[in-house]
């Protein structure tokens, strides 16, 4: 097989292709050496239910990689439409991102965001490594949901996910 020399793809298009996407805006958390840790991730995914597997994408420059890496477990939680301070937390480089926020351990250890619209704790079961980021696989081990509107991201802004119009009837 031999490799050809694809032209690089326009960095504008590719922005703008991911501007019209919208996302759910999710904080995932670590319990490492008995500090908790956390940082904002938008590449957050199902992958099926049975066996129950997601996975998160997180940039290996991130001040909580080394941390998340070296966890068995981690927490996705689901921000609720009035959390957007909690997203900036998170989204910071700010050295303790746990000190204004209202959390607790969930059931596995992991931290747990009060008032977010849902969250997952799971058991990391693989960790897939690209040039830049790495994919953690990990088995979902509790679940839970609120009725909060999620907070969602599209085109660089917040916005309230329970005000979304349904579209056709």
């Amino acid at each position: 097989m031999h490799a050809t020399a694809t032209p690089a793809v326009d960095l504008n298009a590719l922005k703008g292709v991911h501007r019209t996407f919208v996302t759910g805006v999710t904080v995932v958390t670590t319990q490492h050496e008995g500090t908790p840790r956390g940082l904002a991730v938008n590449a957050f995914s199902s992958i099926s239910l049975d066996p129950p597997l997601v996975l998160v994408c997180v940039q290996k420059t991130s001040s909580t990689y080394e941390s998340l890496f070296g966890s068995r477990h981690l927490a996705i939680n689901i921000l609720a439409a009035d959390q957007l301070d909690v997203a900036q937390t998170f989204a910071s480089k700010s050295q303790d991102k746990f000190a204004t926020i209202r959390w607790h351990s969930g059931e596995h250890g992991s931290p747990v965001i009060d008032g977010a619209s849902a969250h997952l704790e799971a058991e990391i079961c693989e960790r897939l490594q690209t040039s830049t980021h790495t994919v953690f696989i990990a088995r979902v081990l509790d679940a839970q949901h609120s009725d909060r509107a999620p907070l969602v991201y599209s085109a660089g802004g917040f916005y309230d996910g329970g005000r979304l119009l349904p579209v056709g009837s």
